[in-house]
């Protein structure tokens, strides 16, 4: 089952139309040239190779100089279009919760030894267990899950990650920013369940869960098979000397002797993965030392309790061997029910692999050479909203299948890439008229007196035949 707002065409053409006119409100500086870009983004027949040849769409109405001055010098309020973005509908991951995914992404730049503010990104070779150290620019993105597979995500938030930022502090306050914009568009009610907060290796789950403490979410992620958990102190024993004891036991995700009975057992039977069986135990904490994030904690060192889950597939695709998968959420006393949905929840977290791949591989995200950090955000924002028109027209396509592909029965089962094969039949009815460019000499790619162009187009090519001629006449009645 696929969780999403539910409305009829009339209403869906609506929203899309809505957001587009919002979204052209929030660009203050070059918005036409910015708004030619994102729809040519959206019209392009196959994927995105170049800025300049955006150009040649016919929705852009514009030579190629104007899109990279677009991406250069235009302006654009985030602010104002974050909070756009938070009062769209949003999609329900299982049991009618928010969930919202986070991730880093990579803008890879290793040719680019001008361009400030890069980093070395993490990325994965070909071959299992190979990974690269490239200079690029890394970006964190928050987007709200759904249920159920699929390549669908609502991407809310994105910030770039600079040199000197630590990132669990920059997802913390990133996370903060984006869970009260929720609230205040009214997605969440204090009598609602809290929203979960799904991330894969990498975040320190527990310093999450800390700083996140004060809003209503539960905070679950994969933790690494070598890590060392602590169970609670056990009660002190009346007129017991010495000083009271922090931890308990030692718990050891590689070592089963060290395991004591899991207060939860539970099997599932999947599609995908065969049988599936879930081991909780509670009330399970890191030890916490006074180092990275923790060295300018004020006073004692607090206890971090949450739920360990062992989760164990029958099968993988491809893996005839799967290894089990650690998680840790920051819920303690979880029942049964709720350790399923926790599990099943987090493997949703890979539907924002399928985000990025689209925003790489079809949008071009990662296309363009810019130069400029500042240009990367801006091309960035562009894309992501470009991906938020796609969402919204997914009940109004129609599928546009190659003669290979298999057909959707249900419109709502459209990949993205395939919603945007007919977006030029819903732009005509659902754009906002831009002002016509200023007249200009017709740039490469563009020769005067075509007529495969957009009809503004054509306008300004008939402007200046029209200079011309009457300079023309000018000359010759002036001798």
């Amino acid at each position: 089952m696929i969780s999403v707002h539910d409305a009829g065409r009339a209403g869906a053409l609506g929203e899309l139309s809505a957001f587009r006119e919002r979204f052209h409100q929030c660009l203050t500086s070059r918005a036409d040239a910015l708004s030619d870009l994102a729809d040519a983004v959206l019209c392009a027949d196959g994927p995105v190779a170049s800025l300049a040849e955006l150009s040649l769409v016919p929705e852009h109405r514009r030579g190629h100089g104007a899109g990279y001055d677009a991406i250069n010098h235009g302006t654009i309020e985030v602010g104002r279009l974050r909070t756009t973005l938070a009062r769209l509908p949003l999609p329900r991951a299982a049991g009618g919760r928010i969930a919202l995914g986070v991730d880093v992404s990579h803008w890879l730049r290793p040719d680019a030894a001008c361009s400030p503010e890069r980093l070395f990104c993490h990325t994965y070779a070909r071959g299992k267990g190979q990974a690269q150290m490239i200079p690029g620019w890394p970006y964190s993105f928050v987007a709200a899950l759904e249920t159920g597979r699929t390549s669908w995500t609502a991407v809310l938030d994105a910030v770039r990650l600079g040199p000197a930022d630590d990132a669990t502090a920059v997802t913390a306050a990133q996370l903060r920013a984006v869970v009260g914009r929720i609230i205040d568009a009214g997605h969440w009610q204090p009598a609602d369940p809290s929203i979960l907060i799904v991330a894969d290796a990498g975040y320190d789950l527990p310093r999450l869960a800390f700083v996140l403490a004060d809003l209503p979410v539960e905070v679950v992620g994969r933790i690494r098979s070598g890590r060392v958990m602590l169970r609670p102190a056990p009660p002190r024993r009346p007129g017991a000397p010495g000083r009271r004891a922090k931890h308990g036991g030692v718990f050891t995700l590689a070592d089963p002797a060290s395991w004591h009975t899991p207060e939860h057992t539970t099997g599932t039977d999947t599609t995908r993965y065969g049988h599936a069986q879930a081991q909780a135990w509670d009330r399970l904490h890191p030890r916490l030392t006074r180092r990275g994030p923790w060295l300018d904690h004020d006073g004692e060192l607090p206890l971090v309790e949450g739920t360990v889950i062992r989760l164990q597939v029958e099968h993988l695709p491809g893996d005839r061997d799967p290894k089990p998968v650690w998680l840790w959420s920051s819920v303690t006393g979880a029942s049964a029910e709720l350790v399923d949905l926790l599990w099943q929840v987090f493997l949703r977290r890979f539907d924002l692999e399928h985000t990025f791949r689209l925003f790489k591989q079809t949008l071009g995200w990662t296309r363009p050479k810019l130069r400029a950090p500042e240009s990367a955000d801006r091309w960035t924002w562009l894309i992501l909203t470009v991906h938020t028109q796609l969402r919204l027209a997914r009940p109004l396509a129609e599928d546009h299948r190659r003669p290979w592909e298999k057909p959707v029965t249900e419109p709502r089962r459209l990949t993205p890439a395939r919603v945007r094969r007919g977006f030029r039949n819903l732009h005509a009815t659902t754009t906002r008229p831009a002002a016509a460019p200023k007249p200009s000499r017709p740039g490469p790619g563009r020769p005067a007196g075509s007529t495969n162009h957009h009809p503004a187009t054509r306008y300004n090519v008939g402007k200046t035949v029209k200079r011309d001629l009457t300079l023309a006449q000018h000359r010759n009645h002036t001798g």
